[in-house]
C-alpha cells in the first residue's frame, strides 16, 4: 500500500525520535535496524526508503537530540532570568545538566554522554552532527560567560559531559552524586 507524503514524513519523524531514544539507551551498535523499525511501529522494509544508512539515521538523531538540548538551554535561561532577574545563568545550566534527573535518564538526555564514543569510532556525518551540537552549546555558554571566552566555554562543556559520563559509569549511586557535585562546584568556582 502506498503511503502519502504526509504520512511518510510522519513515519520518518517517528523513526528519528525512536532512534534518538534507543541509540542513547543502547548505543549505535546496541540496536539493529529491524528492532528500531519495530519499536517505531513500522516495517523493516521502509527504512531504506527513508534513510541512506544506519549512520545517516544516527546523524539525524544526534542533530535532533542536540537541537533539543540547545532549545532546552535557551528556555532554561529565559525562564530563569524571568523568574530571577539578575540571576546566575551559568549556575542554572550547570545545575540542570549535572542533576539526578539527567543522571537517571540517559535515553532522554544529552547525546554527548551516551554517543560520543560511538561518534568518535564512526566519524563522518555522526561526528559532524556532534561537532555542530558542541559548537551550538558552547556558543550559549560563551554568551553567558563574563569574558565570552571560547576556551572556557569548551572547558565547561567538557567538564559537564565528562562528569555525567563518569557518574553514569559507576555502580555506586553515592559516588555518582559526589562526582556531579564536585563538577558543579569546580565549574562554578572557576569563573
Amino acid at each position: 500500500m502506498r503511503v502519502s507524503r504526509e504520512q511518510a514524513a510522519l513515519n520518518r519523524d517517528r523513526v528519528i525520535d525512536t532512534g534518538a531514544r534507543l541509540f542513547r539507551e543502547k548505543g549505535l551498535d546496541g540496536i539493529g535496524i529491524a528492532d528500531l523499525m519495530k519499536a517505531s511501529g513500522l516495517t523493516h522494509g521502509g527504512f531504506y526508503g527513508q534513510f541512506e544508512s544506519k549512520d545517516a539515521l544516527a546523524a539525524e538523531c544526534v542533530t535532533r537530540v542536540l537541537g533539543k538540548s540547545v532549545e532546552r538551554w535557551r528556555r532554561l535561561l529565559e525562564e530563569g532570568l524571568l523568574e530571577e532577574p539578575g540571576g546566575d545563568p551559568l549556575r542554572t545550566l550547570v545545575e540542570d545538566y549535572l542533576s539526578a534527573r539527567h543522571l537517571n535518564g540517559p535515553e532522554t538526555g544529552c547525546a554527548f554522554t551516551t554517543l560520543a564514543a560511538d561518534a568518535a569510532r564512526r566519524g563522518g556525518a555522526v561526528a559532524q552532527a556532534m561537532s555542530d551540537g558542541m559548537e551550538a552549546l558552547a556558543g550559549i555558554l560563551r554568551s553567558i560567560l563574563p569574558d565570552g571566552g571560547r576556551g572556557r566555554a569548551l572547558a565547561i562543556l567538557s567538564q559537564m559531559a565528562g562528569a555525567m559520563t563518569l557518574a553514569r559509569a559507576t555502580a555506586d549511586p553515592a559516588l555518582a552524586e559526589e562526582m556531579l557535585a564536585a563538577a558543579r562546584g569546580a565549574i562554578l568556582a572557576g569563573r
